[in-house]
């Protein structure tokens, strides 16, 4: 999801893969396939359109997970917070701050103005920004993207720490140890560890065993396992369902 604030390959100092071309599009061999670090997964994430998708979908639910603790919600992550107001209130619903008294023009120059609040409060809280509010008022997506997975980590995942390690070592060294008991789950990464649905299904049994009989669950309907995880998710521990099992 940080791909956004990559900066390329070739800009970084490092040489471009080679990609052999069929048809006009890219292709890479099974064998690059799998030796690819997770690394590069997010980072030539940055060109996939159905990536793409999926981290809209995502950040729009997750934003509104909160928004409708308001009475509000977006539809279109590009499009509604271009006039700065909405994100200056998702900011103010999860930080519980004020933030300065918004523009209520509809030129230009006030979106910018608002947008620039919303801006400047994340900076205040030590986050270096590489999004400009121009893009944001233009509806420059992938920066959009960016900018909400940056509030995601300043607000929903920083303050996570596990022995002095960082937010997603932290994490990740918790879902291991939460669900280390369990059959058939490896928690190794945040990609394809959880893919099969089981570690999912596995951290709700761990902290409710009554929602569900892991027992029962096998690798081989990840469909089902996912479905099952995000739906007692979201009708008994109060969880959205911030995504398609179908997407995993």
């Amino acid at each position: 999801m940080s791909a956004y604030f990559y900066e390329s390959n070739e800009q970084n100092g490092m040489p471009s893969k080679q990609r052999a071309v069929n048809g006009g599009h890219s292709q890479r061999s099974s064998v690059d396939d799998y030796m690819m670090p997770e690394e590069e997964w997010e980072r030539e994430s940055v060109l996939d359109p159905a990536w793409e998708r999926q981290q809209k979908k995502t950040f729009t639910a997750w934003c509104n997970s909160h928004l409708r603790k308001v009475g509000t919600s977006i539809e279109n992550i590009e499009e509604d917070f271009q006039n700065g107001l909405k994100l200056m209130l998702l900011l103010e619903v999860i930080s519980n701050e004020q933030l300065p008294k918004p523009d209520r023009g509809r030129m230009r120059f006030h979106k910018i103005a608002n947008v620039n609040k919303a801006l400047d409060f994340i900076t205040s809280k030590g986050v270096k920004l590489m999004v400009g509010a121009e893009e944001i008022v233009d509806g420059n997506l992938k920066m959009t993207l960016g900018m909400i997975w940056t509030i995601i980590l300043r607000f929903a995942i920083q303050d996570i720490s596990v022995e002095e390690m960082s937010a997603k070592e932290g994490l990740l060294l918790w879902c291991q140890r939460k669900t280390s008991p369990y059959k058939n789950v490896n928690v190794q990464n945040f990609h394809t560890s959880f893919k099969d649905g089981l570690a999912f299904c596995a951290l709700i049994h761990r902290h409710r065993p009554d929602l569900l009989d892991y027992s029962k669950l096998t690798k081989d309907d990840p469909l089902s396992n996912l479905n099952l995880a995000f739906d007692i998710a979201e009708k008994h521990l109060d969880i959205p369902k911030m995504l398609d099992a179908e997407g995993e």
